[in-house]
């Protein structure tokens, strides 16, 4: 969505509390853009605000005078957010059509009305069983197309509305909550609450989110207000509505609210893993399902093996088991991905979208309901209905690709095989993916990854979606998808799950969000894991306070110890890093890599007869380790013993990295061959990558065994102007 940057900069004078300054640049908009409503508010809020500062300023004590001042803050505030939602409107062409359309769609806006319609939508449904037969089907087919274009403009209606009142937020939430509504059109007005929160703040709309949460019996419903609110919560708004805070202390008090929250942090980043899943099937899986068309059927049964009579069955019948056990291999990759949150859906759904159903912004976000009147035609053949609804009812399909699905698979349905249709028809053919039992589907993380799903694909997907700010566009400083970092959150019980979450974070390295999320853990709450955490996200010397923080209060924590001995290394304090090295061997002496390390720094060290004592055991032991012998190699060439280096670097140039042939060249400068040291460095340079290798930064690194094996500083100068011709 486009910013209007003088509007924001009022927004961002109001989080500061100035009033003064901000009603003086809110006079200075009006002045250039014409609302004369919007004039008439300011005027009001101006005045008001003149004559506290008048009773100010006569030394008038006035206990409330804090209360009026944030109450003129509040009315500047949501009189910025409307004139911010009607440039919106004015800028662009799609949300003004949408803002027209649905308030000349009916007379009457008001809660009441619209409770009265939502209400006798439900009774007609009710009334539709005493209808006669013959006039039964015209009249559910017309009371689901009224009832469809009135959801229609009501979603448009709230998500391009204007800031909510008290009574209003109040009102909208009973109607979100009432037992006399149809619990699917609940749903999806709460989506429609959700855009106009994204799009601007506004505590009134969030309350109401909040309120259906913590009060809705139905589980869908509240998985759709968690996420709403979890998204619109913005720290920055404390100053103006400090209520904000009362309100999550108040929610995240219950166990349960806190879960849901740290599961809903972790689903919103599996969604932003949607395109990269989405690659891996394309690219690694499909094209092995395609490879076996034809060989194999999948049954509920699991994958069959097609009977066919073949020479290659007979000569070569290992192929065939063979096949099986990759394509069994795919499909569990896939299966495991769906487990692990992963949306294995995304890239072959994100193809279906372009059917006229889309068009309408509602849709995307619309219960799959077999009412809609979009499945009229789809569900009308009998046999057609039974196998597409049997198909769905135990799929993983968030609700936007269950439409997608039902329609494509309309279309699809008169060219299927005959031998697929009756498969289709007994059950014994079932879509790729794990099927959900009914008690999974209630589960309210799934319905919430369901949800996910739905929200990703609208604002990837759907043709007006810039318009709407993106929460999945985490490049973007308005995306609030990792609300967790929100600064609030320090001053509430979710204070002591920061932790796990900015673990999560910094695994799938999200390190500045994780670095934040951190920020809102309290001291009481700092234990062993805070401090690994935090060492993960840390450069090397600041790491090392954190790992010595874990050691204080654990001092053989293992991973604190390792994690200290390899800060240490970087920053080349080898004799520190030898003793962290040592106390990991007290705990297991014949760690392989710990005894690698070890020597590694008794090497950097000087301490050479150490080391190699070391390393000849470890290279006798494990002949084939390649690491093994690198090591040794160059512990060699610093111990002087240039011959013996020599020996293990021709095995190593055999198949070479890019530190063998650097450390190989030193060897062979240290022998005397000059022109050999020099090919050897051009290759690094060449195969490692690094552009305009700096010759004279490498050999300063190494002076002081350049300068033990008597070579000058005048010869490292030439050896730098050889490799620069």
């Amino acid at each position: 969505m486009a910013i209007n940057v003088q509007l924001d900069e009022i927004q961002n004078v109001l989080l500061e509390g100035a009033l003064g300054k901000a009603l003086a640049a809110l006079e200075n908009y009006l002045l250039t853009y014409s609302y004369p409503k919007e004039q008439e508010r300011l005027n009001v809020i101006r005045e008001d605000y003149r004559l506290m500062v008048d009773y100010w300023q006569r030394g008038y004590q006035d206990p409330q005078r804090q209360m009026v001042y944030l109450s003129l803050l509040q009315r500047a505030s949501t009189l910025a957010t409307d004139l911010t939602v009607s440039d919106v409107i004015r800028q662009s062409p799609f949300v003004l059509n949408v803002y027209k359309r649905s308030r000349t769609a009916r007379q009457d806006w008001s809660l009441g009305a619209l409770r009265r319609d939502l209400e006798n939508y439900v009774s007609e449904q009710a009334l539709l069983e005493l209808k006669p037969e013959h006039t039964r089907a015209d009249a559910e087919r017309l009371l689901y197309e009224n009832h469809q274009k009135l959801m229609s403009d009501m979603f448009d209606y709230v998500w391009t509305s204007h800031t909510w009142s008290e009574r209003i937020s109040e009102g909208f939430a009973d109607l979100l909550l009432s037992p006399t509504v149809d619990v699917m059109d609940q749903r999806l007005l709460v989506s429609a609450v959700t855009l106009s929160l994204l799009n601007t703040f506004d505590f009134w709309k969030l309350r109401a989110l909040m309120n259906v949460y913590s009060r809705t019996a139905d589980e869908q419903v509240r998985q759709r207000a968690l996420a709403g609110w979890a998204l619109g919560i913005d720290s920055r708004q404390l100053t103006v509505w400090p209520e904000m805070l009362t309100l999550l202390q108040q929610l995240t008090a219950d166990e349960r609210c806190r879960q849901e929250l740290k599961e809903l942090q972790i689903q919103f980043v599996y969604c932003l893993k949607a395109d990269e899943d989405s690659q891996k099937i394309q690219k690694e899986m499909i094209p092995e399902l395609i490879k076996n068309n034809g060989q194999f059927r999948f049954t509920r049964n699991g994958i069959e093996e097609v009977e066919e009579d073949s020479i290659e069955d007979i000569l070569h019948p290992e192929l065939s088991e063979q096949r099986m056990e990759k394509l069994e291999e795919t499909m569990r990759q896939m299966v495991d991905m769906q487990r692990a949150g992963s949306d294995i859906y995304f890239g072959g759904f994100s193809q279906m979208k372009r059917y006229p159903f889309f068009h309408d912004t509602c849709n995307w976000l619309m219960p799959f309901n077999t009412k809609h009147p979009a499945l009229r035609e789809v569900l009308a053949d009998g046999k057609h209905s039974r196998i597409l609804l049997g198909l769905l009812r135990h799929s993983p399909f968030c609700d936007s690709d269950s439409y997608s699905f039902a329609l494509s698979f309309h279309q699809a349905f008169n060219h299927l095989p005959k031998n697929i249709l009756e498969l289709l028809d007994r059950g014994e053919l079932s879509l790729i993916g794990e099927q959900m039992t009914s008690e999974e589907m209630d589960k309210p993380a799934f319905v919430r990854r369901k949800y996910l799903q739905d929200l990703y694909r609208f604002f990837r997907l759907f043709s007006s979606r810039s318009v709407f700010n993106n929460p999945f566009d985490i490049s973007s400083a308005r995306s609030r998808l990792f609300f967790f970092c929100e600064k609030m959150f320090k001053e509430t019980p979710l204070s002591a799950d920061c932790v796990e979450v900015a673990a999560f974070l910094a695994k799938r390295q999200y390190k500045t969000a994780a670095i934040n999320v951190l920020k809102n853990c309290m001291e009481q709450y700092r234990d062993e894991r805070y401090y690994l955490t935090s060492a993960t996200l840390q450069d090397p010397e600041s790491a090392i306070h954190s790992y010595n923080a874990v050691l204080a209060l654990n001092p053989q924590n293992e991973y604190a110890l390792k994690g200290l001995a390899r800060c240490l290394f970087q920053i080349h304090d080898y004799q520190k890093a030898l003793d962290v090295y040592e106390q990991l061997l007290a705990l297991h002496p014949k760690h392989h890599h710990y005894l690698l390390n070890k020597a590694i720094c008794l090497g950097n060290l000087h301490k050479y007869d150490e080391a190699l004592k070391i390393l000849y055991k470890m290279n006798y032991e494990h002949p084939e380790e390649q690491v093994v012998s690198r090591v040794l190699a160059w512990v060699l060439v610093g111990s002087g013993k240039l011959e013996q280096a020599s020996k293990i670097y021709v095995r190593l140039m055999e198949d070479p990295q890019p530190d063998d042939l650097l450390n190989n060249g030193y060897c062979k400068w240290l022998s005397g061959d000059i022109a050999g040291a020099a090919e050897l460095f051009r290759r690094y340079a060449e195969s490692s990558g690094v552009e305009g290798f700096n010759a004279e930064t490498e050999f300063h690194r190494e002076q002081n065994l350049l300068h033990r094996h008597g070579i000058s500083d005048v010869e490292i100068l030439l050896m730098a102007d050889s490799l620069t011709e």
